[in-house]
């Protein structure tokens, strides 16, 4: 069993970018982290080493608890690593702004006062 992996190919095998061609982009590009320091391709990931990688839904951390090189199902590959994502944060509800009929022709005064005063002007 290997205790190390190279970071582009440990990250394309555990499913946190689609191919390894982009994920040694992406850690080129610096959008990868290992224990804080941005990490090349060829850098060296251990069991224990907590992984930082920006991916298209948003942050992801990850502490690695097995080391893979070979790229395996969803199921297996949630086993190699320990979820340390924050949850996002809740989502604001915007007020739904009231919209004309097409063709109603342009606001009067009176609607143009109503919709400020639901802006908030």
């Amino acid at each position: 069993m290997e205790t190390t992996a190279r970071a582009d190919v440990w990250v394309s095998s555990v499913r946190l970018y689609k191919n390894r061609s982009i994920a040694s982009k992406e850690c080129k590009a610096g959008h990868v982290r290992i224990n804080g320091a941005k990490a090349k391709p060829s850098q060296p990931v251990s069991i224990g080493d907590r992984v930082e990688a920006l991916t298209e839904g948003g942050l992801r951390i990850v502490v690695v608890t097995r080391i893979i090189v070979k790229r395996v199902g969803a199921p297996v590959a949630v086993q190699c690593y320990e979820d340390r994502t924050p949850p996002p944060p809740p989502k604001e509800e915007i007020a739904v702004m009231p919209r004309r009929d097409r063709g109603a022709g342009r606001p009067t005064k009176r609607d143009r006062r109503a919709m400020d005063r639901l802006r908030g002007r």
